[in-house]
């Protein structure tokens, strides 16, 4: 005969011999003992656990001829019970939905249910794992399963309810199989271990229906493997063939962690990787100890929520209570985020190591590669002192500013009056309402401010070094702008500035003011500094008015003089600002003359303007295009 796994040997073949699901064994026999007999049931639960073995015990206790009606008791010696054992059956079919996933073999075995039984009372189908049909074929058997022919019963028997029909769950009665207790599991291992004279030690016994989880099957194809091995079965025989790491070596290394003694700790490593342990492996285990010191240190009176021998749960209910609850769930917390390191590294055992001894009671609070912690300080809020220093250095290509640390000067606080303000943000509002091209305007009053007016010479800031060059183009637009504004002529200065702010406490009295900074550099070998032009007019004793301002306000005023644009001059406007020029009046003097004598280098942030006195305006006469 051939050999007879323990698993298929010692499967339970009445309701009475089922482990650990008294309340579904005793519903079931009570169904058969009052003939009420349901269409179809629904078998759910973890592996192992007894479904299909209470699907072939509920087919025998049906069909059982030694009675002449169902029964909770087979016989299990007649010609029916022996052929359902041996899944011989004619009228027992058990079905793999796995691998007739289909709604074509649903509807083959609809057309045979249809048949009356051969040589039993009822027909019945098991289908295993009934969760991997198809959704047509579920629909195609809601029908059937909802009212068969008269002498079928279907139990369907699955791992994972989730995915089965909510229509095929409703015309099912239902009963979940919970995972096998611990005390009932090691009554009958030790049951077997003693029918089939193997010798194990009695914490070997417990070990094992632990490890096992609640799955019989698991424990007790775990136990024929033991089985196998000369002498008596301990349960360091049980670590080493399940591959863990024995809780006496998991027990040792938390033991040298909690005394922060590294040498220890990489040890305890060595001589579990010499022993062949993975280091993935041993990660895992360490964790699950871990989470096992924390019930330990929280409820001690709970050993069934452990896998680990009761000698050892005591010694660790000892230990536990030496550690803080913070440490340990800190430790839970490391081990975490180290496995999927662990899992990608080329180099496990070095990470395990590092990853162990970052576990130390001196390392626990740390991040791993965290960056040294700076206190906060209070912010340190700029002032302003009246005089503005001045770029002393070699002056830098403007193309290219410089990448260098910037170092902002200390400047003393001056207060000034509100009403100042108001004048300098009014002015440089009044300005900006002079330059004519949008796109130049934008630009300026979003990247410039107006810092101060001292006399002839207007200060505008511009935001950062980057902006200088192109702000520096636009500097004759914002010449004429500031002196039809201010009605005089002007010298235009630009200053770098960090703040960018319209309305703040400058006075139009005090020389030079600004938030600007000096800019030092990285060494640069000297370069010639960009020429600027200053545009010059010829000298008159007294400026003409450009421009009157109360005109942009009153619409019909322009339209009188002639300001009025027309077709023409918006299309040429429009072409102009395309190419970033500008449209030029040629009958309108208001624009400054440049002098070519007048071209002379200055520092590269400042022009002059001086208008000259301009003629009247021919208000009837149109540009010719």
């Amino acid at each position: 005969m051939s050999y007879q796994p323990l698993h298929h040997k010692y499967r339970p073949q009445t309701f009475a011999q089922l482990v650990g699901q008294e309340a579904i064994a005793t519903t079931l026999s009570n169904a058969l003992c009052q003939q009420r007999i349901a269409p179809a049931y629904l078998f759910t639960g973890a592996r192992g656990t007894g479904k299909t073995s209470s699907a072939r015990i509920f087919a025998k206790s049906l069909n059982c001829i030694a009675v002449n009606a169902p029964t909770d008791a087979p016989c299990g010696v007649c010609e029916t019970c022996r052929a359902i054992t041996n899944g011989s059956a004619l009228d027992v079919i058990e079905i793999d939905a796995a691998s007739n996933t289909g709604v074509d073999n649903i509807r083959e075995l609809i057309e045979r249910a249809q048949f009356a039984p051969v040589q039993c009372r009822y027909k019945v189908y098991v289908i295993d794992e009934v969760h991997m049909l198809s959704n047509a074929a579920f629909n195609a058997l809601l029908k059937t399963l909802e009212e068969p022919p008269d002498r079928v019963v279907f139990i369907l028997a699955t791992t994972d309810p989730q995915r089965v029909l909510p229509t095929i769950i409703s015309r099912c009665q239902r009963f979940d199989y919970r995972r096998i207790p611990l005390e009932p599991m090691v009554q009958h291992l030790g049951m077997i271990a003693e029918k089939e004279s193997i010798s194990i030690a009695k914490d070997a016994l417990h070990l094992i229906a632990q490890i096992s989880q609640g799955g019989l099957r698991d424990a007790e194809s775990l136990l024929d493997q033991l089985s196998l091995l000369a002498g008596e079965v301990t349960v360091d025989r049980v670590w080493d063939l399940v591959g863990a790491v024995p809780e006496q070596d998991l027990m040792g290394l938390v033991e040298a962690i909690a005394t922060s003694n590294p040498e220890a700790v990489l040890d305890h490593t060595r001589r579990l990787m010499d022993r062949g342990r993975e280091p993935l492996i041993v990660l895992q285990n360490l964790a699950s100890f871990y989470r096992d010191l924390l019930i330990a240190k929280t409820a001690p009176t709970r050993s069934d929520l452990v896998a680990i021998t009761p000698p050892t749960w005591k010694n660790l209910c000892n230990f536990a209570q030496t550690q803080d609850l913070g440490t340990i769930l800190a430790g839970q917390q490391h081990l975490r985020s180290s496995e999927l390191q662990l899992k990608n590294t080329t180099q496990p055992r070095l990470w395990l190591e590092l990853t162990l001894l970052g576990l130390l009671p001196t390392a626990i609070g740390q991040p791993i590669l965290s960056q040294p912690t700076i206190a906060p300080t209070a912010p340190e809020v700029p002032v302003f002192k009246p005089a503005v220093k001045e770029v002393t250095s070699t002056p830098q290509p403007l193309s290219e500013p410089a990448i260098a640390p910037q170092v902002i000067e200390d400047v003393v606080a001056a207060p000034q009056p509100s009403d100042a303000n108001d004048e300098l943000a009014q002015t440089w509002q009044q300005i900006l309402s002079y330059v004519d091209i949008p796109s130049t305007k934008g630009i300026v009053s979003a990247n410039c401010h107006l810092l101060a007016v001292n006399g002839n010479e207007v200060i505008v800031g511009v935001r950062g070094e980057s902006m200088v060059k192109m702000i520096q183009r636009t500097v004759p637009l914002l010449g004429r702008a500031s002196a039809r504004a201010l009605k005089r002529a002007v010298k235009v200065t630009l200053q770098v500035s960090e703040v960018i702010a319209s309305n703040s406490a400058w006075s139009m009295e005090q020389p030079n003011p600004s938030a600007s900074r000096p800019i030092e550099s990285s060494p640069q070998p000297p370069e010639v500094p960009a020429p600027a032009i200053v545009l010059q007019a010829s000298e008159s004793s007294e400026p003409t008015p450009l421009a009157q301002p109360e005109a942009a306000e009153n619409p019909d005023l322009a339209q009188a003089r002639g300001w009025e644009d027309d077709e023409v001059t918006k299309a040429a406007k429009s072409l102009a600002y395309a190419f970033n020029g500008d449209v030029v009046n040629l009958d309108d003097e208001l624009d400054v003359p440049i002098d070519s004598e007048s071209i002379a280098i200055i520092p590269p942030v400042a022009e002059t303007f001086e208008p000259q006195e301009e003629p009247e305006e021919d208000d009837e006469e149109d540009v010719d295009f």
